[in-house]
């Protein structure tokens, strides 16, 4: 036995959205207000798949992404995130 956590569904679903461009536009608005940044300081497409996927296991307290689906307050916080950017995306379709 290795010792490795195999992922399960919380961990496909956060790595399809780390995959997701739109995600990372949510992040980068994200930054930018959490900061007082400029569209010019930090813009859009400025957040990697791999920046993503930092910030989720940085979110969900997590080494791995696949640690997810074994950590009650991991898969909690992932439903915070997934909440969030989709209201985000709600006020996007409302402001465009």
């Amino acid at each position: 036995m290795t010792g490795l956590v195999k992922g399960g569904p919380q961990s496909r679903r956060a790595a399809m959205l780390c995959a997701n461009p739109r995600f990372r536009l949510y992040l980068d608005q994200r930054r930018r207000q959490a900061h007082g940044l400029a569209h010019e300081q930090l813009p859009d497409g400025t957040h990697s798949e791999c920046d993503a996927a930092d910030f989720i296991r940085a979110s969900c307290n997590v080494a791995s992404r696949a640690e997810i689906d074994h950590n009650d307050s991991a898969i909690h916080m992932l439903n915070k995130i997934v909440a969030d950017y989709q209201e985000w995306e709600r006020q996007q379709r409302r402001v465009g």
